[in-house]
């Protein structure tokens, strides 16, 4: 299966966003943790349905989550 440059991004992201969530939990920063979540999400969405990142925020903001 090939894929795209948005889903090979959203593998990318997902490690970046693991990466971050563990740094800030071992320098005990909560900021970090959480956007290294989100991060995560992001690649995750990303490599499953090969849609850009922007996009994908467009789709949460319309979905008007807290």
């Amino acid at each position: 299966m090939a894929i795209n440059q948005d889903q090979a991004q959203g593998k990318w992201d997902q490690i970046k966003g693991k990466a971050k969530r563990i740094w800030g939990e071992l320098t005990d920063d909560d900021f970090l943790k959480a956007e290294g979540s989100a991060d995560k999400l992001y690649g995750i969405i990303q490599e499953r349905f090969g849609d850009g990142k922007e996009a994908i925020q467009r789709k949460l903001e319309d979905l008007h989550l807290p």
